[in-house]
């Protein structure tokens, strides 16, 4: 099982989105995501999503919410269990990401990119409340199957 942090840091009613397009084997190719990646030994989840953040966008969050807890079940892949959270406020410049474009894109624009079909029911239940919550989402190689 892995563990991984995603972030979804707004601006001026948008979101830091990454075209995944630049990495060789990822399963991400051609798909929008927000930054983030995996723990390393002995990290926190908020120690990952800052350090995650910084390595691809060369931004240093300075106020960040946990949003939800996403499991991802597959028949391809190992089982994740996914921190996503969003930010409001961070400094720095953005950089350019050796995983993937960068761009801001406008909040109700996202859902008409090409992404994961469980990242949609994140992002829409996030846009629609602000309590944390729990996900489980199952796919079938890119399927979303329940």
């Amino acid at each position: 099982m892995k563990f991984t942090t995603l972030c979804y840091i707004e601006k001026d009613n948008k979101y830091l989105m990454m075209y995944r397009n630049k990495k060789k084997n990822d399963l991400n190719e051609g798909k929008w995501i927000g930054v983030g990646g995996k723990f390393e030994e002995k990290e926190s989840p908020d120690e990952c999503l800052i350090r995650e953040v910084k390595e691809e966008t060369g931004l240093t969050l300075t106020k960040y919410k946990l949003r939800c807890l996403v499991t991802f079940v597959s028949d391809k892949w190992e089982t994740e269990h996914m921190y996503v959270y969003t930010a409001t406020e961070f400094t720095g410049e953005l950089k350019e990401c050796n995983e993937g474009t960068l761009s801001w894109i406008d909040k109700d624009k996202i859902l008409d990119l090409p992404t994961w079909e469980g990242d949609r029911l994140f992002l829409e239940k996030m846009q629609s409340q602000h309590e944390f919550f729990t996900m489980k989402v199952e796919y079938r190689g890119d399927k979303l199957v329940k």
